[in-house]
């Protein structure tokens, strides 16, 4: 990792850009890949399959057959461990549920807000380098709760052209059927605008690469909702002397071997701590078997000094990281200060990997710097909320004459009338 030491706050927002390649050309590749699955459908999908992953495929839906299959393949101790998993995140969401709560703002008028269910939304998994079965755990169960009544999940095959048994057998525990082998940018273009096997949707789900993340925002301009940009994954840590420089090496380690442009940021007081830190991956990156990988990300990601606490929580707000660990004993004090980041852990002992697990939060997190205004994905994604109100006759004798005034004032003189034309009937 870059060591840098005691910068100033004038050299920040440089220090939190993420490595992202140019988003020009990224759009430049994305854009005719979505054209030509408009125009062509599954011909397109089968060809792009086979480009990019290297696969031919003769049909692109899983049968049930496969998913069937998964199940006998899978070990009765991942089973029970995703079973587990499902448990607390079902119990985590389903505590997001709101009921109607009918408010009588003057008398005679009462207005309520109700969440109604997307009816039709898109679950886009990665499988490419690591195959995310957790990630079907954490769209497919709020999709689940919300009372989706579609659900499709994409995700790439294999080179044999088979999609992951755990992600098959995951789906399958969360209700999901309609399950396709497609990858990358077209997965999100046939999500989004339907071919001849891929059901069209109203809303997209899931993080991808640069160039899936590209292809959500590109079809979030054409109508079609999505999630949030959720691209390349990241941490960032911060850690004082209290904090364990094994605990803070293995955190740093657990996002640098998602990708080679995923980002890792550790932000300490103390220069001990940063030193140890770094000790500890140069021993812990040798006996990972994605070594090369997450050597690659160390690279570009840095570890800052700086002055104190205060100064520490400033940049890490500024940063808006994805995942964001507060490794010290004074974690409690601190999160109340935390007002940009997809999800916090606080303390030794709550590894961000818990959280891309098992604990209950979800994963599907906003990611560079925007978690300064988005919010990772929960039961509300999966809704809208539509409002409703109703007038008595005596409530239109409150609100009418209000309503009337209003709207001469804007000249709008059939909205005035159409409470007139009610007022005078109750004369």
């Amino acid at each position: 990792m870059q060591f840098i030491s005691y910068p100033s706050v004038s050299v920040w927002p440089e220090l939190i850009i993420r490595p992202v390649a140019s988003a020009a050309d990224i759009r430049q590749r994305v854009v005719p890949i979505l054209d030509q699955v408009r125009q062509e459908g599954d011909v397109a999908l089968v060809r792009f399959t086979e480009q990019f992953d290297k696969v031919s495929l003769s049909q692109l839906q899983v049968s049930e057959v496969e998913i069937q299959e998964a199940e006998q393949v899978l070990s009765e101790e991942l089973k029970a461990a995703i079973q587990a998993a499902r448990n607390n995140i079902t119990t985590f969401h389903q505590a997001q549920l709101q009921q109607p709560e009918p408010i009588e703002t003057m008398p005679g008028v009462t207005c309520w807000r109700k969440s109604v269910a997307i009816d039709k939304v898109g679950l886009y998994i990665p499988g490419g380098t690591a195959p995310l079965f957790s990630t079907v755990l954490m769209l497919g169960v709020p999709a689940q709760i919300a009372g989706c009544k579609e659900v499709v999940l994409c995700t790439p095959a294999n080179k044999e052209g088979k999609v992951h048994p755990a992600i098959l057998y995951t789906a399958h525990l969360v209700g999901i059927h309609k399950i396709f082998k497609v990858g990358g940018a077209q997965a999100i273009g046939a999500m989004a605008y339907g071919t001849q096997s891929v059901p069209k949707v109203y809303k997209i789900f899931g993080p991808g690469n640069q160039y899936v993340t590209a292809a959500k925002q590109i079809v979030s301009q054409e109508g079609i909702s999505i999630d949030m940009p959720a691209g390349p994954s990241e941490v960032a840590v911060y850690a004082d002397d209290t904090a364990n420089p094994a605990f803070v090496a293995a955190d740093l380690l657990s996002q640098a071997e998602h990708g080679v442009d995923s980002h890792v940021f550790l932000v300490s007081v103390s220069e001990k701590l940063i030193q140890e830190a770094q000790k500890q991956i140069e021993e812990q990156v040798k006996q990972l078997p994605r070594m090369a990988m997450a050597a690659q990300t160390l690279q570009h990601s840095k570890a800052i000094l700086v002055k104190g606490e205060a100064e520490a929580i400033e940049l890490l707000n500024q940063y808006a990281a994805e995942h964001l660990i507060l490794a010290t004993d004074r974690a409690e004090s601190l999160a109340p200060l935390v007002t940009n980041a997809g999800s916090v852990f606080m303390g030794h002992y709550t590894p961000e990997a818990a959280g891309d697990y098992a604990s209950g939060t979800n994963h599907t997190l906003p990611t560079n710097g925007y978690a300064r205004a988005y919010s990772g994905v929960s039961v509300d994604s999966f809704v809208k909320k539509i409002t409703f109100q109703q007038i008595t006759a005596s409530g239109i004798q409150q609100v009418g004459p209000i309503v009337e005034q209003m709207a001469e004032a804007e000249e709008l003189m059939a909205h005035k009338n159409a409470v007139s034309i009610r007022l005078a009937s109750l004369i």
